[in-house]
């Protein structure tokens, strides 16, 4: 399931819309934090903030006049229909599952998830990884601007399995340290106030 983060000073408009996508798209949420997709609404500001927050997250701009700008990966003209939105919405979220499969640079590390490995670009040793683990790197690694919390990670790279405790999700990410981080004293993940990120570089 992709997680839409909607932002829209139109109350009636955003609430009509959400309730289309939900029923005729239930492959698809939305959220307020840890989205797969970024939408908004005549807002060109918001868009600014969001692109900052969220650099590597498709951005869909809906607008009734035309829009140039660079911070803008999809626009889309009103009136527009449903079906049309949706083709848009499943498009954006096809790419973003192709572009995270390719190699993911950070910190000195590039991550291979088709192959299930991180290499150390330095010193050229790999790391191979079990699939949650690499599940996890990409999730991390698609909003690296934040912290991502352990129910967000519950959701996202679990699907919310009942057999899944905070204490499963803690023990996933302190192996996974375990077995990239380096001697010389570069962190692969970082915590704050419970939630995780990738160290920056």
């Amino acid at each position: 399931m992709a997680h839409i983060l909607f932002v829209s000073d139109n109350e009636d408009f955003a609430a009509d819309l959400k309730a289309q996508v939900l029923r005729f798209a239930p492959d698809f949420s939305f959220v307020e934090t840890a989205p797969d997709l970024l939408l908004v609404d005549e807002n060109l500001q918001r868009c600014d903030e969001l692109r900052r927050q969220y650099p590597s997250i498709p951005l869909i701009f809906l607008s009734d006049e035309n829009k140039e700008n660079d911070m803008l990966n999809i626009y889309v003209k009103k009136p527009f229909s449903l079906m049309s939105f949706l083709d848009v919405l499943r498009a954006a979220n096809n790419n973003l599952d192709n572009s995270v499969d390719g190699y993911l640079c950070f910190n000195g590390y590039e991550l291979r998830p088709n192959l299930r490995e991180i290499a150390d670009i330095k010193s050229g040793s790999v790391v191979k990884l079990t699939e949650k683990e690499v599940s996890i790197l990409k999730y991390l690694y698609k909003n690296q601007n934040g912290y991502v919390s352990k129910n967000d990670l519950q959701r996202n790279v679990w699907k919310y399995s009942e057999d899944v405790t905070t204490h499963t999700i803690e023990t996933h990410i302190y192996r996974l340290r375990q077995k990239v981080e380096q001697a010389d004293g570069r962190r692969l993940i970082v915590t704050d106030n419970g939630g995780y990120k990738l160290q920056q570089d």
